[in-house]
């Protein structure tokens, strides 16, 4: 369980702190993310891609020549966000950690299940190697477990910050 604190300079005084229960319910079930990387020359990399939350963190998959790879190869800090994309109403969720290559056939297993039962048929991977296999050729498996989590709250206005141990 992490360390749950509510930023009072960004919260409506009527806010409570959001519940870590909630902040990965919305990552378990968010249809998109946007993940964040940095190029070896120090610039950013957004992209949004599809993703499972398994064994307390999501999984994303890549190329192994992809950019987004390719900055994880030189720099693992990552940032992970979905949410609603609304003003008014919702819950945005902001995760920070290192994107660490999975390659353990039965993890990945897991993983691969967890995607055909969030996405349907269209995403069933195969695990050969310690990589995904698909008919559009293999891709690379990244665990990334937060170690620190925003949640932002939008009825009312509310910062939440999750640390994890």
């Amino acid at each position: 369980t992490p360390r749950t604190d509510l930023h009072p300079d960004y919260s409506d005084p009527a806010a409570a702190a959001v519940d870590w229960d909630e902040g990965r319910a919305r990552l378990e079930d968010a249809p998109l993310y946007w993940i964040s990387t940095v190029r070896p020359d120090g610039r950013p990399h957004v992209t949004p891609l599809i993703g499972v939350w398994v064994d307390d963190a999501i999984h994303v998959t890549t190329g192994a020549h992809e950019r987004k790879a390719l900055n994880i190869a030189a720099n693992p800090h990552c940032v992970v966000t979905t949410g609603t994309n609304a003003l008014h109403g919702g819950l945005d969720v902001v995760v920070e950690g290192d994107a660490v290559r999975l390659t353990d056939d039965a993890s990945l297993g897991r993983v691969a299940e967890a995607y055909v039962a969030k996405y349907g048929e269209e995403w069933r991977f195969t695990v050969e190697d310690g990589v995904f296999v698909h008919e559009a050729g293999e891709a690379l498996v990244f665990r990334i477990a937060p170690e620190t989590a925003f949640g932002f709250g939008k009825d009312p206005y509310s910062q939440t910050r999750w640390r994890f141990a």
